[in-house]
């Protein structure tokens, strides 16, 4: 069977129509060149060159072959070319856990860096809560996670850090009180019905938000628990309360719902880590992680 070293010889020899010009062309002699072409034709059961002491022309098999050898050769340098770019993390796929709350900004923003810098590397993106995210490092179904902090992270097989911190604002409906006028504050959210993570879905924003209405002094009316912040949103467009949720949201657009900032206090800026397991092999995961960190800076 022929190689590829004999596939570029009759290349070179077909484009040259010269053996003399192939060779140097190809830094050998003459003789060596000769025996690779017959050895290729020997090989295909085909004569693929017409000689004369003064031409070279292609045969008909020749003109076929010289087609499938541009194909040959041009699909072993792509694969060398990918194969190479796999070692060094530039190509490949990369499993990305996401929270929903992520989504509205801190994704699409990774996500872009990513395609700009990254172009051979594809994301394949699963939204997750963060005990999910946490189940499927351990299980390497995902090779990297965006989620919120949690004690099931403090495990030496998992590496995390921290990506972003993100203001909270108040989502009221537009006919509430707080709709308008000077900034809320959190005490203004004593006895009021308010929509909130349950804890299935949001126990880090649970603890968070508890935290808070204790130094506070605060105790806000829980009329309603959903698993996404979208769902909260839908829930005060209703009319059925308020909310404290991520900034990123203001991209969402509900007509009877108003965003207005509210002044808390630092504590109260809910963390996005970054985590993967520390033995993925997986040789793109660092390039992702260095565009990530970078592209939230």
């Amino acid at each position: 069977m022929f190689d590829l070293g004999h596939a570029r010889s009759f290349v070179a020899v077909a484009e040259e129509l010269h053996f003399g010009r192939a060779a140097a062309r190809l830094n050998l002699t003459q003789s060596p060149l000769s025996r690779q072409i017959q050895m290729l034709e020997r090989s295909l059961g085909a004569d693929l060159l017409e000689r004369s002491t003064r031409a070279v022309r292609l045969t008909p098999a020749g003109r076929t072959f010289l087609a499938e050898a541009y194909r040959i050769l041009a699909a072993a340098e792509s694969a060398a070319r990918v194969t190479r770019r796999t070692a060094r993390g530039e190509s490949g796929l990369v499993r990305l856990g996401f929270t929903a709350a992520s989504a509205y900004r801190a994704l699409p923003r990774l996500v872009a860096h990513v395609r700009a810098r990254l172009p051979e590397i594809d994301l394949v993106l699963e939204e997750m809560v963060s005990g999910e995210q946490i189940a499927a490092l351990a299980g390497n179904r995902i090779d990297l996670a965006l989620l919120r902090p949690s004690p099931a992270l403090n495990d030496d097989a998992v590496a995390a850090v921290p990506l972003t911190r993100e203001r909270l604002i108040l989502a009221v409906p537009r006919d509430h009180a707080l709709a308008a006028g000077r900034a809320p504050t959190v005490r203004d959210l004593d006895g009021e019905p308010f929509v909130t993570w349950s804890p299935r879905g949001g126990r880090y924003f649970i603890d968070l938000l508890d935290a808070l209405f204790e130094a506070s002094g605060v105790r806000p009316r829980v009329v309603q628990r959903v698993n996404q912040v979208h769902a909260m949103l839908a829930l005060v467009d209703a009319g059925l309360g308020v909310a404290l949720v991520p900034e990123g949201v203001r991209s969402i657009r509900m007509a009877n719902v108003a965003l207005r900032p509210i002044r808390l206090p630092p504590t109260a800026q809910p963390e996005l880590l970054l985590a993967a397991r520390r033995d993925n092999q997986n040789p793109c995961l660092a390039s992702v992680r260095a565009v990530a960190l970078t592209a939230m800076a």
